[in-house]
């Protein structure tokens, strides 16, 4: 079964946590884990992956914590999943050429192929920032329909 790792998903959290702040707020990483529901000792190892992969800055000290490293519009769901997750491939045949040695002749690998393709195209189609906005727009919607069984 292919399924994002609880990491993957906390990361994804993270970042969008930290999309949706002010630019130049540094978060401290007790913020992150209480907004975002992640345990502060998941999220520690997976503050120094992202930052490591170039999508977050940390600041240390008293007034240390965590922003991110360039704008949220130019940070795809990809490249969150895989700075965790490593390279997404949807089958052992994608690795590369030869990795199974059936792949010239399995009449399946090129429904894999495609199949790989459009999924990068999906998590490269969203940045950070239009999920910070589809976010905004599904509370206001929650908002709006709580309003209306409440009168």
């Amino acid at each position: 079964m292919l399924q994002l790792t609880r990491d993957g998903e906390y990361a994804v959290r993270a970042v969008l946590h930290l999309a949706s702040q002010p630019d130049g707020k540094i978060s401290l990483i007790t913020e992150i884990s209480e907004t975002q529901d992640v345990p502060k000792s998941y999220l520690s190892k997976i503050m120094q992956h992202l930052t490591r992969a170039g999508l977050v800055k940390s600041r240390r000290g008293a007034r240390g914590g965590f922003a991110l490293a360039r704008p949220a519009e130019t940070i795809t769901l990809r490249q969150v999943i895989e700075a965790i997750e490593g390279n997404i491939y949807l089958n052992v045949c994608l690795i590369r050429k030869g990795e199974c040695k059936r792949d010239e002749m399995c009449p399946v690998h090129v429904v894999w192929i495609e199949a790989q393709r459009r999924l990068f195209e999906v998590l490269d189609g969203k940045t950070m920032a239009q999920l910070v906005n589809d976010a905004a727009d599904i509370k206001k919607r929650l908002d709006k329909e709580r309003g209306r069984r409440r009168a």
